[in-house]
């Protein structure tokens, strides 16, 4: 994925939720546009904090957008990625 793509992805208005599937089966979750800075190559991503308000974090990954493999929607209701590859 470039990185026009992924600023698109986080300017949508509204915004829309969605999993990235990465090269190595790991999955993460964008529930906030707040929570992802995007470099030239790399993504930083925090994930949310389930005792804060929107926007904070607890814990973060970095990710290479060369190894995003497929982005989706997420539904409203679904459960937080598990960060392990994909069925397990």
């Amino acid at each position: 994925m470039r990185t026009e793509e992924m600023q698109r992805l986080l300017r949508e208005q509204p915004f829309r939720p969605f999993r990235i599937y990465l090269s190595n089966g790991r999955t993460h979750d964008v529930r906030h546009p707040e929570l992802v800075v995007v470099g030239r190559s790399i993504a930083f991503i925090g994930k949310p904090a389930a005792d804060l308000p929107n926007g904070a974090f607890d814990d973060f990954a970095i990710v290479t957008l060369l190894h995003i493999n497929e982005v989706e929607p997420l539904p409203v209701s679904a459960p937080p990625s598990t960060n392990g590859p994909t069925g397990t």
